[in-house]
């Protein structure tokens, strides 16, 4: 891939900012229309059921998986120059910002990915509870939550200066990657045809993942052509979200493959809405309902920035390239947004039945 031309004619960070756009694009037109969330697919799981959501989200991950781990092979990127890789990582953070996230995810009603999203729709829900969400985040970058953060993330880290790589932890050869995606794959597609999800959904599903994958190609040819030091990154929302809001309020911003990234998903989730007739202004029910969602953002903006990474940061982007701490945080999600679930949702359905 030939991307100097490019660079030399708008110069390196218009080109990652371009990136991050054309990523985001990509990953808005393909969540709007697959209706991919892992709240949803979460839920659905910790109920019993294996159903359509829970379909759609293995269908992103095992794309992104083999996708990206394809790449590799090919030399297109090298994921341990990425730089969740190549910095130490964090159990302690995982674990409790894992749970944290996964928790807020089901209070909000979505995670970060899925509110930018619903909220390119028209759902104000969804913009509100975003908003909270990039500012918590922020906060806990570098505001008032970040010795709280730092605190909780120094607990326990990996050791040697870099986070572990899994499949080298686990004595897998290079093409283990891709045949754990595969396999995961073919899994997602017969439950896909148990829940008749139709071919047009299923291949927008897989373009959430593939959104993925593009977002660490395109990095890391920038990197091998960038004078200066180049981020290897792809699809997340919590640091973005943050550096995003930032830029508007900032005298001299800087642009980044994350500010392309999170306008690119609004942009795209809102063609893909605009083009088939969901576009809709939606609001809170009430107060309580609000409550519970501001609530659930400000858990997600915490636990994300302590994590490590979103629901998509860490459990897709993160996992497709074998980051220990990533799918640690992941499994957490999963763990606390069943709890919650359960805690908050079943049992006021038994209460009021």
């Amino acid at each position: 891939m030939d991307i100097l031309p490019l660079v030399e004619r708008i110069g390196e960070a218009p080109t990652a900012a371009l990136f991050g756009l054309l990523t985001g694009t990509v990953f808005g037109i393909a969540a709007q229309r697959s209706r991919f969330c892992l709240r949803a697919a979460v839920v659905e799981f910790g109920r019993g059921a294996m159903g359509d959501r829970m379909s759609v989200w293995l269908l992103t991950f095992s794309t992104a998986v083999v996708w990206v781990q394809a790449a590799q092979l090919l030399g297109l990127m090298d994921s341990a120059d990425a730089r969740m890789m190549a910095v130490p990582g964090s159990w302690s953070g995982a674990i409790v910002g894992g749970l944290v996230f996964g928790a807020g995810m089901v209070l909000a009603r979505g995670c970060s990915g899925r509110l930018l999203v619903m909220a390119a729709t028209g759902n104000l829900r969804s913009v509100v509870s975003g908003l909270i969400f990039a500012v918590v985040a922020q906060m806990s970058l570098s505001g008032i939550l970040s010795p709280l953060r730092d605190r909780i993330a120094g607990v326990w880290t990996t050791a040697g200066g870099r986070n572990m790589d899994l499949l080298a932890a686990l004595g897998l050869p290079e093409y283990g990657g891709l045949l754990i995606g595969l396999a995961i794959a073919v899994l997602a597609l017969f439950l896909s045809r148990r829940n008749r999800i139709g071919a047009a959904r299923q291949i927008f599903a897989s373009g959430v993942g593939f959104a993925v994958a593009l977002g660490w190609v395109l990095t890391y040819a920038l990197s091998q052509v960038a004078f200066d030091p180049v981020q290897i990154e792809s699809a997340t929302f919590t640091g973005p979200s943050a550096h995003t809001l930032m830029f508007f309020l900032e005298r001299n911003p800087v642009l980044e493959f994350d500010i392309g990234l999170i306008p690119g998903v609004f942009i795209g989730a809102f063609l893909a809405a605009a083009l088939s007739g969901e576009l809709k202004f939606q609001g809170f029910d009430g107060p309580t309902p609000m409550r519970r969602s501001m609530i659930g953002a400000a858990m997600m903006g915490f636990g994300g920035m302590l994590a490590g990474g979103c629901a998509i940061g860490a459990g897709v982007t993160g996992g497709s390239i074998f980051v220990a701490t990533a799918w640690t945080a992941l499994f957490f999600m999963w763990v606390g947004a069943i709890v919650t679930d359960y805690l908050v949702d079943q049992r006021q359905v038994a209460v009021t039945a």
